[in-house]
């Protein structure tokens, strides 16, 4: 106890970074599993799964995946309608990098989407692999 008390500022730190390192995999968890840029791409072409970018629309124009949809975050709520008749088909959220994919999965699931996933590493790990894109 004598430690912690001289050394407040060290252990502060110590807890600050291991809070850092494990918020990551709680923020991911939250949006449901994720998927690789090949998983991804098996599941479109065996499981005709819809690929939903909720990027902003701006960001949708400039380039996107191959016949994905648009759908922003800050429009999911209002327009959920949209994607209803999908609630049973396997779906595949991307954004820039996936850090809004990952709320919009969470949304979904809570509004009864069953078959959610996140591509992990979003449209940047997409065009790191080379795969086709849409501009």
């Amino acid at each position: 106890m004598k430690f912690v008390m001289d050394n407040v500022f060290l252990v502060a730190v110590a807890v600050i970074s291991g809070a850092m390192l494990v918020w990551p995999l709680l923020r991911r968890g939250a949006g449901g599993p994720s998927v690789t840029t090949l998983e991804a791409t098996q599941m479109i072409n065996r499981q005709d799964a819809l690929v939903l970018d909720v990027r902003e629309q701006a960001e949708f124009a400039q380039a996107h995946i191959l016949n994905a949809r648009g759908l922003p975050l800050s429009q999911l709520e209002a327009r959920i309608g949209d994607i209803e008749k999908f609630k049973d088909k396997p779906l595949i959220l991307y954004c820039a990098t996936d850090n809004r994919s990952s709320t919009a999965a969470a949304t979904l699931k809570k509004r009864g989407f069953s078959n959610v996933v996140v591509l992990s590493g979003g449209f940047a790990a997409w065009q790191q692999a080379g795969l086709p894109v849409q501009k």
